[in-house]
């Protein structure tokens, strides 16, 4: 099969089928999504070597339930080892020994075929697109904020961060009805969030600690400290960026202005779907470009190097 494999340098590689194990499933990918961890990645984040990509959607081919052939899914990309106290706690994204597809010991989803187990698959209903189901997993990321902190529709968030999961992060905060705005550099990106009904600004133009949260969606090593710098005490700060870089914190500052910092990393899938089934989240509009997994280093190169491009689309010729 044809694949993006990363070994220090991204290239287009003839690679054997992969075989499912016990309680997995062959699947047949369909589309698959760039996402800036994977341009991370490339330049060194998290040493991995193997077949990237970790959005997509695609066909079951093979496995043991029958009820899943020939049926359009996305996945979970973390895969715990089953018997560790955080997997018996439905913990598995936490795992010492987890692998994590196109990230950690997993192969990805650039490729014409992948394997996952069968219990890290969730169905999409005819009413999504294939390029919207791409969407599934950087959405159930956004939603993970609801499961980690309350939002009052009289508290202050701003998300910093104009790219792709800051678009989705703030469509999903703009339902809880909270004093919302975006902040961000890129005027065309900042135009798309305004026509959805997203208060914006640029992050030049708002000073003070006046935020009660700031989701830190930058993707930059000084979005923490920028978060820092608007968040009123007593606040909450939550980080979904991930990059090679260390972050040098101002630690101090946290402590006198008893900021509360909280990592979010993977969230829950299913009303993921359920949002883009009943169109509550829009994600057409963060589509730039589509490339065919021939084209797969050419659309990488293409995701990294253009400011003003979301999100970069792989799809599998039939």
């Amino acid at each position: 099969m044809k694949a993006i494999y990363f070994d220090g340098v991204p290239s287009i590689a003839d690679l054997p089928q992969p075989v499912p194990r016990q309680k997995e499933a062959l699947i047949r990918v369909l589309k698959s999504g760039i996402c800036n961890t994977d341009l991370e990645i490339v330049k060194g984040y998290m040493d991995f070597k193997g077949v990237l990509g970790h959005e997509w959607v695609g066909v079951v081919e093979q496995c043991q339930e029958r009820s899943f052939i020939n049926k359009r899914v996305v996945g979970e990309i973390n895969i715990g080892c089953g018997t560790c106290w955080y997997c018996k706690n439905s913990l598995q994204r936490h795992c010492p020994r987890r692998r994590v597809m196109g990230i950690s010991g997993k192969d990805g989803a650039f490729a014409q075929l992948l394997t996952l187990p069968l219990d890290n698959l969730h169905l999409i209903p005819d009413s999504i697109a294939d390029e919207e189901a791409v969407f599934a997993e950087p959405l159930a990321a956004a939603l993970q904020i609801l499961e980690q902190t309350s939002i009052r529709p009289t508290d202050r968030v701003a998300v910093l961060g104009d790219g792709k999961l800051g678009l989705l992060v703030a469509q999903v905060l703009k339902l809880t009805g909270c004093e919302l705005v975006l902040l961000g550099h890129h005027q065309e990106k900042l135009r798309i969030a305004a026509q959805m009904g997203i208060p914006v600004a640029t992050q030049r133009a708002i000073e003070g600690k006046n935020y009660d949260l700031i989701i830190e969606c930058s993707g930059s090593p000084d979005g923490t400290k920028h978060a820092l710098q608007l968040v009123r005490p007593g606040g909450k700060i939550v980080i979904k960026s991930t990059f090679r870089e260390k972050v040098d914190l101002d630690i101090s500052c946290m402590v006198v202005d008893e900021v509360q910092l909280i990592g979010s990393r993977c969230g829950p899938f299913a009303p993921a779907i359920r949002l883009l089934s009943q169109r509550l989240v829009q994600v057409r509009p963060l589509i730039t470009k589509t490339f065919p997994l021939t084209r797969g280093v050419e659309a990488l190169e293409f995701a990294d190097t253009r400011k003003e491009n979301l999100k970069v689309l792989i799809e599998n010729q039939k």
